[in-house]
Formats: structure tokens, C-alpha cells, sequence
């Protein structure tokens, strides 16, 4: 009997979070799926963006339409890419590997995370290129530094630097499941990972994940402590990096009006509108909230990127109606690749790119540079989600 593809039964992120459910160990998907404090704002995030409501129009051509999207002097084939995200390889074995993949296929940017499970330099070959890097500072800049100095010689062009992590937020379903880094395996844990054998004997063979940047640096002690504080970052630190680095420069995590103006005065080249999936401060706004207050603030010039609850291509749609040049998607990926690895990924991008196309088709548009605010429905205004 032939056996079933899992993606086959992949209609949407959410069978695809059903699915990695069932696969992934509890703590696993647990690290992927929670949030900070209550772990309302994860929700809130995807409720506010589907609050948005678009005026779908008639009677005009929308046969051919494309969905290719300009960023800095980038021209991607979609509007979203792939948000920076440590430890991918928990999801599946090679996860690192299937993003890279994908974002070829695809031609659209895939943001390794300094906590990647897979070096920047190996990233960037297996992404052709299409790799963004992301980092937050530590307490040993030097080893930041030395980041810097590698991503810069093995050709990135962007950097994303993550503003919004001071101090880790704390969450509960982490620590009721004792995930940690370095791994602490107790009998709780072993069990969770019996009871999940193909998760648990692919990434035996595959090899336990590893922070590879942390292991291949020359600076530092090589080991990610997860917990540790990056309350020193300041309004000096975006200085010293800025002075450092040569190419593009996003600033990620803005959630404040006075912060966007202050971070574009001191030359970043983006900012990036983010709660951090709502796993930082839980009493914090849904970022698409503040979208349209950051872009009235900053002109209609300044790039801005979105992420934080999307959850369909109709989202990526609203974010940028609502003054977002481009979307990053994070969870969902994650999802994916724990619900079927490679196919799975390879099955929501899909499902993701034939969404944000049959949206524009139905707002009556055929260029996906021409969403505005002016497709958001008549009777509803950017003020009914504040």
C-alpha cells in the first residue's frame, strides 16, 4: 500500500500545527507553539490581524497578477520570507537545511538566527546567497564582533539586529517542561522523547542541535546560554554596530513610535514592527496595532517589515495595507516542518503563496505593490483595532 504524504493532509497552519503536534516531543512544541506570561498576546496578535477587513472589488481583470516585492535593491518573487528563528533543527532534523532549500525555490530571504543549528557560512551557501543574518548583543561583544566580521566576509549584504530581548521573558510551558540549552534530560523528558520515536531517532542519527556559531567561534566559551542578559544593549550599542557594519541594517522587535524615529535618525536602513510572536512582554500591544501609527510616523519612504500572528497570506495582505513593505513568517514554518519535514515546509509555503495571490485577485488588484490602505473596507478604519 502506498504510503500517505502527512502534507497531503495540510490544508492550512493550522493542521499543519494539529499534525506537529502529534509528531514533535511535548517539549519540543511546546518551545515552538508558547509564549510569554499567559500567552494571550501570541493570540491577540492573529485576532487583531484578522479583525482587519478588506472590500473585496468586482468586475475587473485580475487574471495575471504577481506577487514579486522590492526591498532595498532585493527583488523577491513573494512578499514574505522567512523570520530568524534559533534552534530550527528541534522542529525536524536538517529543518536549517529544508528554509535554505526553500528559499532558493522560492527566491525570497531566510534569516539565520546567531543560534542557528547550522553555521552562517553553510546558510548562506545553501541559500545561494538568499541569507539575512540576525543576532542579538551579549554581554561578550567581541564574540557579536566576530559575528559581524564573518557574515561580512562570507558575503551577507543584511543584518538583522534584535532589539527586543533585554532580558528573556519567562514561559511557563518551558519551564513546566524543563526545556533548557544546554539540554538537561531527566526522566520527564526521556519519557516525552519515547513516546516520540521518529522525532527522537532521526535527530540521534542526524546528531543532537547544536548553536554552530557559538561552537565555530573563536571568541567566547562556545556555548549559547539561552537566559543570558542582553540588558546592556543601548542606544550606544546600535552605534557601535552601525559603525560596523557596512550593509543593510533592520532593527527588529519596534514597538514604539518614539523608538522608530530615534532608530531611523541614527541610520538604520529598517525597521522590522515586531512583538516577538507575543514571547516577550505578554501586556504589550499586537504589533499590527502599532504598524500604521510607526509608518505615519516615520514617512511612506521608510522600509518597515511585519511579522507577529500571521497566519495566512490574507494576513501578509492586511500587514501591508496597513504600511508594511514586506512580512517575515516565523511559527508557521516551524509547524510545518514538525508536521512533515521538507514536504510539509515545502506544503504551506504553497498554501501561503496561493492565499496572498487569491487575496489580491478578490481586492481586485494584479500587482502586489499596489496594496494600499485604500482596500480596507470603507466602514473600517485603522483606529477600530487600537
Amino acid at each position: 500500500m502506498k504510503k500517505i504524504r502527512l502534507s497531503n493532509k495540510i490544508y492550512s497552519i493550522k493542521e499543519a500545527k494539529i499534525l506537529s503536534k502529534k509528531r514533535l516531543p511535548r517539549l519540543v512544541f511546546d518551545f515552538i507553539d508558547g509564549a510569554s506570561g499567559d500567552e494571550k498576546l501570541s493570540e491577540i496578535n492573529s485576532s487583531a490581524l484578522d479583525q482587519i477587513r478588506l472590500e473585496p472589488r468586482v468586475l475587473r481583470n485580475v487574471e495575471k497578477r504577481s506577487l514579486k516585492k522590492k526591498i532595498f535593491n532585493f527583488e523577491f518573487d513573494y512578499p514574505f520570507g522567512f523570520a530568524p528563528m534559533g534552534m530550527t533543527n528541534l522542529s525536524w532534523p536538517g529543518a536549517d537545511t529544508m528554509l535554505a532549500k526553500e528559499s532558493v525555490r522560492n527566491n525570497i530571504p531566510t534569516c539565520v538566527s546567531m543560534a542557528s543549528t547550522t553555521t552562517l557560512e553553510k546558510m548562506y551557501e545553501l541559500s545561494e546567497g538568499l541569507s539575512w543574518m540576525q543576532l542579538y548583543i551579549f554581554q561578550d561583544e567581541n564574540f557579536v564582533m566576530e559575528l559581524l566580521e564573518r557574515a561580512e566576509k562570507t558575503g551577507y549584504k543584511v543584518l538583522i539586529l534584535t532589539v527586543d530581548v533585554p532580558v528573556l521573558s519567562r514561559r511557563t510551558r518551558d519551564d513546566k517542561n524543563g526545556f533548557s540549552y544546554p539540554f538537561k534530560i531527566g526522566t520527564k523528558q526521556f519519557l516525552d522523547f519515547a513516546f516520540h520515536p521518529l522525532w527522537s531517532i532521526s535527530t540521534l542519527i542526524s546528531g543532537i542541535p547544536k548553536p554552530m556559531n557559538y561552537v565555530t567561534a573563536k571568541s567566547g566559551d562556545g556555548i549559547f546560554k539561552r537566559k543570558e542578559s542582553r540588558g546592556r544593549t543601548d542606544w550606544e550599542t546600535l552605534k557601535r554596530i552601525r559603525n560596523k557594519w557596512k550593509g543593510k541594517l533592520i532593527v527588529k522587535g519596534v514597538m514604539s513610535v518614539d523608538d522608530a524615529l530615534k532608530i531611523k535618525d541614527l541610520g538604520a536602513d529598517a525597521i522590522q514592527v515586531s512583538n516577538h510572536g507575543g514571547r516577550q512582554l505578554d501586556s504589550a500591544m499586537a504589533a499590527i496595532n502599532m504598524l500604521p501609527l510607526i509608518r505615519e510616523s516615520i514617512g511612506k519612504d521608510f522600509p518597515i517589515i511585519f511579522d507577529s500572528g500571521i497566519r495566512s497570506g490574507s494576513d501578509i495582505v492586511r500587514a501591508l495595507a496597513f504600511g508594511a513593505n514586506y512580512a517575515m513568517i516565523g511559527r508557521p514554518l516551524m509547524y510545518a516542518m514538525g508536521a512533515d519535514g521538507a514536504n510539509g515546509l515545502r506544503r504551506i509555503v504553497e498554501i501561503i503563496k496561493e492565499e496572498t495571490s487569491t487575496t489580491l485577485g478578490l481586492v481586485g488588484l494584479t500587482d502586489i505593490n499596489d496594496v494600499s490602505k485604500e482596500i480596507i473596507a470603507e466602514k473600517f478604519s485603522t483606529e477600530t483595532i487600537y
